[in-house]
């Protein structure tokens, strides 16, 4: 496996107890000391939670992330989304705002995409993009 980033609805999956997610997980811990994401899916997570009012479930979350690696937006990461975004709405077939952040973090950091919305991330040059879902 390469290094990876994780994306919101792969950390969903792994929180519901997804049998193939979690396999993955486990399958790339062995190899890595810790999972990655982006400070965009966390900001995904906690505003989920903090809407249905999961404190049980906060607490989970923010536990495993205090183990992980979670990685910020930065101007370089911004710049790639915004290049993105250009040539994606130029082509006609452009992806949401929160997408393009977390891939322009890929992107920088040189991560394979892990998402099961592969439909979107396969649209953008340069990302690998895995499922661990399937």
């Amino acid at each position: 496996m390469k290094r990876s980033l994780i994306d919101t609805d792969i950390l969903s999956m792994f929180f519901r107890g997804n049998r193939s997610v979690k396999a993955n997980f486990a399958t790339y811990l062995s190899e890595y000391d810790e999972i990655s994401f982006s400070i965009v899916s966390y900001y995904e997570i906690v505003s989920g939670l903090k809407h249905r009012d999961a404190h049980r479930q906060m607490d989970s979350f923010i536990e495993f992330s205090s183990q992980n690696n979670i990685l910020p937006l930065t101007i370089e990461s911004t710049t790639k989304s915004a290049e993105i975004y250009a040539t994606l709405r130029r082509k006609g077939t452009p992806v949401d705002d929160i997408d393009l952040l977390i891939a322009g973090i890929a992107l920088e950091n040189g991560l394979v995409m892990v998402t099961n919305n592969t439909n979107h991330f396969a649209r953008i040059n340069g990302l690998t993009v895995e499922n661990w879902s399937a």
